[in-house]
């Protein structure tokens, strides 16, 4: 059984209670991480068998630290925690290679639901998404365009959102200011937008940042 678990949620209560529960359930948990960057950090060395990640967390949310671990540390399987239950979130998670979307507002126990789910090969969805993704195959919903931007110009787009300036990127993701600058001017190019206020309304969008 594939029992190895990596938590990632900003709020060490979270992460505490959430160990607690699955460490009760038969699961191991290798490591825990504050934001999405130490997550990939921990996936990397302890190559967990899955993987419990907050959606809204700093630096990297749930979904592209999702997307980066399945390069990172193939074999592990990441189910995302979140608030919310609307189509476009589900579709873009399971875009971004997720094994189970789990929903805050239900009892902590269907986590271990997901996880036994997922740990054999399984995929898991909370009851009150489920419906949505099925309403959506119906209705012949198609997921969002493929995403231009790399990892890293997605890592700078979620901070300016978050009202950090290219100095205080660059700090947060240990590169020069420069290099931060030229992420931010790639990104702009990209998307076609010329202006702090479109890359927010973009991140918020496309859900790499929240309002």
């Amino acid at each position: 059984m594939f029992n190895r678990v990596l938590i990632a949620d900003d709020h060490a209560l979270v992460r505490e209670g959430i160990g607690i529960l699955i460490s009760r359930g038969g699961f191991t948990v290798v490591a825990e991480a504050s934001n999405g960057q130490e997550a990939l950090a921990h996936a990397l060395s302890h190559q967990p068998d899955m993987a419990v990640l907050d959606m809204s967390m700093p630096i990297m949310n749930g979904l592209e630290t999702a997307h980066e671990m399945r390069k990172l540390s193939p074999r592990t399987r990441s189910i995302v925690l979140s608030r919310h239950d609307g189509v476009d979130y589900v579709l873009a998670a399971m875009r971004a290679g997720i094994k189970g979307y789990v929903l805050k507002s239900q009892s902590v126990v269907e986590l271990l639901e997901a996880l036994n789910d997922v740990s054999t090969g399984g995929f898991y969805l909370s009851p009150g998404v489920s419906g949505v993704v099925v309403d959506a195959v119906r209705l012949h919903a198609t997921s969002p365009v493929d995403d231009p931007l790399t990892g890293r110009e997605r890592q700078v787009l979620k901070l300016i959102a978050e009202g950090y300036s290219t100095k205080e990127c660059a700090t947060v993701l240990g590169v020069s200011v420069k290099t931060a600058d030229s992420h931010r001017t790639r990104l702009m190019r990209k998307l076609d937008i010329h202006g702090t206020a479109g890359l927010v309304r973009y991140a918020v969008r496309h859900h790499f940042a929240e309002v």
